[in-house]
């Protein structure tokens, strides 16, 4: 039987804890990324943040968490699955600890010939891709793109057995990768990206396969000054964010969400295309060789991309996803011929 002390006991209890309570109601977007802090990414993650906040009726608040200080990007990937995190910005490296079929967008050597091929073959797959994500319980709300992958090494290389003398990053969540190229006698380190600067200083690697965007902003060209020129891969990403925590949202808010995402898509995948260029401009004025490989070396890059497709496909990417890949690009490249 509840007394009438214990009745006021309790009364005042609740009263006490009232706005701790309503402190945890409010709505909170926590995001996180490898992005450098203040980068024209980290700049789109904050205005979506307004974006969301903005639509709020009552308080609400946001964080984005940049250069990793929330781990490498499985471990980010983990921290939505149990809700430390509601959305990340993620390249295929974390989107594949997803949905692997993501990796067929990036994962493939010298696959894509221009951004035009990219976007189209993006564009194609993108509703079925979206689908897979809504089903392993998350939204994906914007697509983008951060340059092409090239070679930044302590040494001058053109050919890829010039590679095989050197130490090369790799991520640490792409087993098979490392697999595939020691099988080729090349030396992978895996490490996470914020690793990668110390190591290429001490020597522990030689070489960083990077954006020339992310050599400039995270200063790894200072240690590796010799750029090979060549597009070996795009680096894809999206923003995405876990299902519940969407279904949370009121649709006003989904929609500021939805709108603000997609805005920041757009300039990312525009800004950064043309940020590759200005940053290898950037870093040839203070010391990088950029080296570019004459015909005879660009068909053996061409040939060992070739050769990596069969053990590519059914492995790091699904075999149906690899073959719409090709199959689209097929399509693109007979259109675009006369």
């Amino acid at each position: 039987m509840i007394t009438r002390r214990t009745a006021i006991s309790l009364s005042l209890s609740l009263t006490a804890l009232s706005p701790l309570a309503s402190l945890a109601a409010d709505p909170q977007l926590k995001i996180g990324s490898l992005v450098p802090k203040n980068s024209l990414y980290h700049r789109q993650l904050m205005e979506i943040g307004e974006s969301w906040k903005k639509s709020q009726s009552g308080p609400s608040r946001f964080n984005v968490f940049t250069d990793g200080s929330q781990g490498g990007e499985a471990e980010m990937v983990r921290r939505m699955r149990i809700g430390q995190l509601q959305a990340s910005l993620l390249s295929v490296v974390g989107l594949r600890e997803i949905e692997p079929s993501i990796a067929a967008l990036q994962n493939l050597p010298l696959a894509f010939r221009s951004w035009e091929e990219l976007d189209y073959v993006r564009e194609k797959m993108r509703p079925n891709m979206e689908k897979k994500f809504m089903e392993k319980g998350y939204v994906v709300l914007a697509w983008g793109d951060a340059g092409w992958v090239r070679f930044f090494s302590k040494q001058a290389a053109f050919s890829p057995d010039d590679y095989k003398k050197m130490k090369f990053f790799a991520w640490g969540a792409e087993a098979e990768q490392q697999e595939i190229m020691k099988s080729l006698g090349y030396t992978p380190v895996p490490l996470e990206p914020t690793d990668i600067l110390p190591s290429i200083q001490t020597g522990m690697i030689n070489v960083v396969p990077s954006t020339p965007y992310f050599a400039l902003a995270s200063q790894i060209y200072n240690s590796a000054q010799h750029m090979l020129e060549i597009n070996w891969a795009p680096i894809v990403g999206a923003f995405v964010m876990t299902k519940k925590s969407w279904d949370d949202m009121t649709p006003e808010m989904q929609r500021a969400l939805k709108s603000s995402s997609d805005k920041a898509g757009v300039v990312i995948r525009m800004q950064a295309r043309k940020e590759v260029e200005e940053a290898v401009e950037a870093m040839k004025k203070r010391g990088l060789q950029v080296n570019k490989p004459n015909a005879a070396q660009m068909k053996e890059w061409q040939t060992l991309s070739e050769s990596l497709y069969p053990r590519i496909r059914g492995k790091m990417v699904p075999a149906d996803t690899f073959d719409e890949v090709f199959m689209h690009l097929k399509t693109f490249r007979n259109q675009k011929t006369p």
